[in-house]
């Protein structure tokens, strides 16, 4: 289907929901879904953002100034995946059970503002990698327009740059707490660790990065065009990864990919 067709569509969809709560994370895909709902739907419409030490600074801040800039009403939530049990164990089903605590939390903040529907901004590349947050979803009856309409995520980057959105070219984004191997213990210092370490990747001028923590050991992952610049900026970034807490500080030659712990999931 042509994209401009599926964005007609998931107009049309948004208006039968009536009214929505837009799980909001200032990524690519929500902001897209949430500008979109605005448009059709108006004042229908609340964001919902999820405060936590594993959600950077820079994004929510991102968040609040959308919302601000486009008259969004937007709540802030406290959502410690940490203090959920068995989340710290960092097991396979991570990510569901920060999904369902969020997403009960969002569904509870619509419920009390009479708001018909849960909307959040899963696409059509995210049924292809190993995603049991789907799974909280599904449980939960949260609406995913993006998915429903066929929408991929290059058609939501092209549709956003037409949009004259900021994050049409926006690297993705995952919560820091994907940056563990599964089995491994997450902890407020090492999600800090991490933090730190792809700031100073994006302030170095990286695009896409991804710091993966293994015990103490960094691998980085940049796009492969800019693997070479690493190499580059290697006395700075070690000596920076160093103070940061990490002891080694490795380059991974694959590059950046989404979902690379998955590759581990055979192996568990």
């Amino acid at each position: 289907m042509e994209t401009n067709l599926k964005y007609q569509k998931l107009k049309q969809y948004l208006k039968e929901l009536g009214s929505v709560v837009v799980a909001f994370s200032s990524g690519v895909d929500s902001t897209f879904l949430l500008k979109t709902a605005k448009d059709v739907l108006g004042n229908q419409v609340i964001a919902v953002t999820a405060m936590s030490c594993s959600f950077p600074k820079r994004e929510l801040e991102e968040a609040k100034a959308f919302c601000e800039k486009e008259g969004i009403r937007h709540i802030l939530v406290e959502s410690e995946e940490l203090a959920i049990e068995g989340f710290r164990q960092n097991p396979v089903n991570r990510c569901y059970l920060c999904k369902r605590e969020l997403f009960e939390k969002i569904r509870k903040i619509a419920e009390d503002n009479h708001m018909n529907y849960v909307v959040e901004g899963s696409n059509m590349d995210d049924n292809g990698d190993y995603r049991p947050g789907l799974q909280a979803v599904a449980e939960l009856g949260v609406k995913s327009p993006l998915r429903e309409v066929g929408l991929y995520k290059e058609e939501i980057r092209e549709l956003s740059k037409g949009m004259n959105l900021p994050t049409w070219d926006k690297p993705s984004f995952a919560c820091l707490s994907s940056r563990f191997v599964y089995g491994e213990t997450i902890s407020e210092e090492k999600l800090a660790m991490v933090d730190k370490a792809e700031q100073l990747l994006l302030d170095l001028g990286f695009h896409q990065v991804r710091v993966r923590i293994h015990g103490t050991i960094a691998r980085i992952e940049v796009e492969p065009e800019e693997l070479y610049r690493i190499l580059d900026e290697r006395t700075l970034i070690t000596e920076k990864f160093k103070s940061y807490g990490f002891t080694y500080v490795s380059l991974d030659l694959m590059g950046y990919r989404t979902g690379s712990m998955n590759e581990t999931l055979k192996e568990i």
